[in-house]
């Protein structure tokens, strides 16, 4: 009858099976949703911008609650545009952005402050203190001891320790000395970075924890021992209690509350942006290269179960923990790649970003023209900045626009060098993501600074896919890292054309003005 129709099918799609799921990435300038499907194929996507404060010079911050607001916001959306119920999610992996973070009252749930982002500088005056201080001096001697005498890797990185603003371990530091209700309610105090404030908020204040990636990404634990650093907390005396439990990348953390969605998500990922990304573009063997370049730009090495010291632009960190495997990494870093050229957008050097390679190439060289990077202020000097050398009368924004590419992919360089010299494992494919390897130019020119094959995905938002990936193995949608790697898809491959050499003479002028102009405000 048409009744028992009617009722079938209700029950079909009350019985829907689970078969999507859902990555978030919160970054520094978006909050992105995508929902995937079991061939990772998106189904529905939805974007927010982040709003972020600046309360005063040098200070960045996020307002939680509007954070809040936009996570739940872009996966309520996302469903939406899949056109599926909530019913049919198996899964939701949440990738965020690094070492920002909020403390907040371990009872009422209520933060002592907004979110302090990574790019805050608040702490500069401390990290200038500790950096100059006797103690930090003795620290260096003593490790430097210890290395010696034992050999072990361990002692290699604090035997060359200076802070930095970007650290989180300062600026819990300044919390902690800055606001009153935060040392007085210490004992009651919770910290955390944004994954863990999501999971706290999503579970209502039932689930406090962090993943190994997160927690490596902060710089108070310590990846060696895989513990919260107890040596670090009490030179900066910051109480050990605060810190939440760490547990596995790819692990059931429990279920969003049904009053949010309507239904009890299963939560099955947390995990940092760029570890994320590793995880996304299925770099899992030892030697595997991703290089994402967004806000900023991030090299990554998988290390396999070896965890390399840090040295000098390059530090350790954990990619993943999934069961009983540990995967490391070794990650150098640049600023300001994306934020140099939406700068130049804004200013009218170009009015699409895909104008950019096509500019470029219209020229022969930059006429000379370099662009020196740094739109942050240095914690070392504060005169340090962004700027153009090389200009003249006849500089067009097509040479503007060529010196500022140029200048990512020369820089990309110097990173990969180094990694070359420092990590000591044969290097295999590079992977590329992030909005910016959307520039042919740059990409093309890095392939040929690097001597390596550079593969672009069709999907360049790798920190979703990967928080998607990392809750579908846990959830069970897919079975193992094989299988994630059929499902890759490359858009495109740049391997190198040009020889080396015939960029030296443009690549010796940048770097030459790089000193020159570092040099000249130092001793302003």
């Amino acid at each position: 009858t048409k009744l028992e129709c009617l009722s079938r099918v209700k029950r079909i799609q009350h019985a829907a099976p689970a078969l999507y799921v859902v990555g978030v990435d919160v970054g520094s300038t978006a909050v992105k949703c995508h929902v995937y499907d079991r061939g990772a194929a998106v189904r529905g996507s939805s974007c927010r911008k982040v709003e972020s404060l600046y309360p005063r010079p040098g200070w960045v911050e996020l307002d939680p609650e509007v954070l809040w607001s936009q996570f739940v916001g872009v996966v309520k959306e996302a469903v939406q545009a899949a056109g599926i119920h909530m019913k049919q999610v198996a899964a939701l992996g949440i990738s965020t952005q690094r070492s920002t973070f909020i403390t907040w009252h371990k009872r009422t749930g209520k933060p002592f402050h907004n979110f302090i982002s990574w790019q805050d500088l608040r702490s500069a005056e401390l990290v200038n203190s500790w950096n100059r201080s006797l103690l930090l001096k003795v620290i260096h001697v003593i490790f430097t001891v210890l290395h010696f005498f034992t050999g072990n890797d361990r002692y290699l990185a604090p035997s060359f320790l200076t802070f930095s603003t970007h650290q989180t371990s300062m600026k819990l530091s300044w919390v902690f000395k800055n606001i009153p209700e935060v040392t007085a309610k210490k004992n009651n105090c919770c910290f955390g970075t944004v994954d863990t404030w999501l999971l706290y908020r999503l579970t209502k204040g039932s689930v406090f924890a962090t993943d190994y990636s997160n927690a490596s990404s902060t710089g108070v634990f310590e990846p060696f021992t895989k513990c919260w650093n107890p040596t670090l907390c009490s030179l900066l005396s910051i109480p050990m209690s605060i810190y939440p439990p760490v547990k596995d990348t790819s692990f059931n953390f429990g279920s969003a509350d049904p009053e949010i969605f309507g239904v009890p998500i299963p939560i099955m990922a947390l995990v940092a942006d760029q570890q994320s990304a590793m995880f996304g573009e299925c770099c899992f063997q030892p030697g595997d290269v991703k290089l994402t370049m967004g806000t900023g730009g991030f090299w990554n090495v998988n290390t396999g179960g070896s965890l390399f010291a840090s040295h000098r632009g390059l530090y350790p960190l954990i990619g993943w923990k999934i069961g009983e495997e540990v995967v490391y990494l070794t990650e150098g870093s640049v600023s300001n790649i994306g934020t140099t050229i939406k700068w130049a957008q804004d200013i009218n050097l170009f009015t699409s970003v895909d104008e950019t390679a096509k500019m470029a190439r219209s020229i022969v060289d930059s006429q000379g023209v370099c662009f020196v990077p740094g739109f942050q202020v240095s914690a070392n000097n504060s005169s340090l900045c962004a700027s153009f050398m090389g200009l003249k009368p006849t500089t067009t924004r097509n040479h503007l626009v060529r010196a500022i590419l140029e200048s990512v992919a020369f820089r990309n360089k110097q990173l990969f060098d180094i990694i070359v010299k420092k990590v000591r494992i044969p290097l295999r494919t590079v992977r590329a993501d992030g909005g910016v390897s959307n520039n042919s130019f740059v990409m093309q020119m890095t392939s040929d600074l690097i001597n390596k094959k550079i593969e672009k995905p069709s999907n360049t938002d790798m920190s979703s896919l990967g928080a998607a990936f990392l809750a579908g193995l846990a959830s069970g949608l897919w079975t193992d890292k094989e299988q994630l790697k059929k499902l890759r898809r490359i858009e495109a491959v740049f391997e190198p054309q040009k020889d080396v050499k015939e960029y030296k003479p443009a690549m010796d002028t940048w770097m030459q003005a790089v000193k020159s102009d570092v040099y000249n405000r130092s001793n302003l």
